[in-house]
């Protein structure tokens, strides 16, 4: 539990475009350590809510799952399922399809178009022996 905390910690440190002095400043003023992997896990805390009042937003793992028609609805699913079983976000289908298609996000896709983002997703489960299909 503690190294996701501290990837959070980084990632917004990233987002938030803090220099290094700013933020080892803020991890000893807020955090009570000069460092974060000093961090209690009450200073873990601490830290994250006061990223969190500085305006950074942690990304949600699990974004909605865009609502289709219902010529859409198996292969979204599918394609859903095949995003859970490799761990990734929903964000990657629409960074696929912005790629592959020229289009910003997966719900928006043509059902040929889907097919062919599935039979990527496919491919890429195949390659790393996640596919039992």
């Amino acid at each position: 539990m503690r190294n996701p905390a501290l990837a959070k910690i980084h990632i917004a440190k990233k987002e938030l475009g803090l220099d290094d002095d700013t933020y080892r400043a803020m991890l000893l003023s807020v955090g009570g350590a000069a460092s974060s992997k000093d961090l209690s896990p009450a200073g873990v805390d601490r830290v994250l809510a006061h990223m969190k009042r500085c305006g950074w937003k942690p990304k949600s793992k699990a974004a909605d799952k865009p609502s289709v028609g219902q010529s859409k609805k198996r292969l979204v699913s599918k394609l859903e399922a095949l995003l859970a079983e490799a761990d990734r976000p929903w964000d990657y289908a629409d960074a696929m399809a912005q790629r592959m298609y020229g289009v910003e996000r997966a719900g928006w896709l043509a059902p040929v178009q889907l097919h062919g983002l599935v039979a990527a997703l496919t491919y890429d489960a195949k390659r790393h022996g996640r596919f039992q299909g």
